[in-house]
């Protein structure tokens, strides 16, 4: 889906890593959240309240999942699931464009 309909979008940005990691939060008309950002290259530790989908719009990047010895790599057009009350690290080889969906 290139474009979200009727959302309201929350000004303030979040900003993580030293301004590495940036992203604006956008609701929906069904009440569910969902953040838009960049990654910058690095590496970066993530912990989850809600399961979330990551999905990859541009960029390259490896994500190990909490628990996991062993990186997957993802490219635009692929997603991720990460658990409730977990954790992920990411790798971003470049810039990575993404949006995650927080499931309640």
């Amino acid at each position: 889906m290139p474009k979200f309909e009727n959302v309201a979008v929350i000004k303030k940005a979040n900003v993580y890593f030293d301004g590495k990691v940036t992203s604006r939060t956008i609701e929906l008309p069904d009440g569910s959240k969902k953040t838009l950002g960049v990654i910058l290259p690095g590496e970066y530790t993530f912990n989850t309240a809600d399961k979330e989908i990551m999905f990859i719009e541009d960029g390259l990047c490896r994500v190990r999942q909490k628990g996991e010895e062993a990186w997957k790599d993802y490219k635009g057009g692929e997603s991720f699931e990460v658990p409730a009350n977990s954790a992920f690290t990411i790798k971003a080889e470049g810039i990575v464009d993404y949006c995650c969906s927080f499931i309640k």
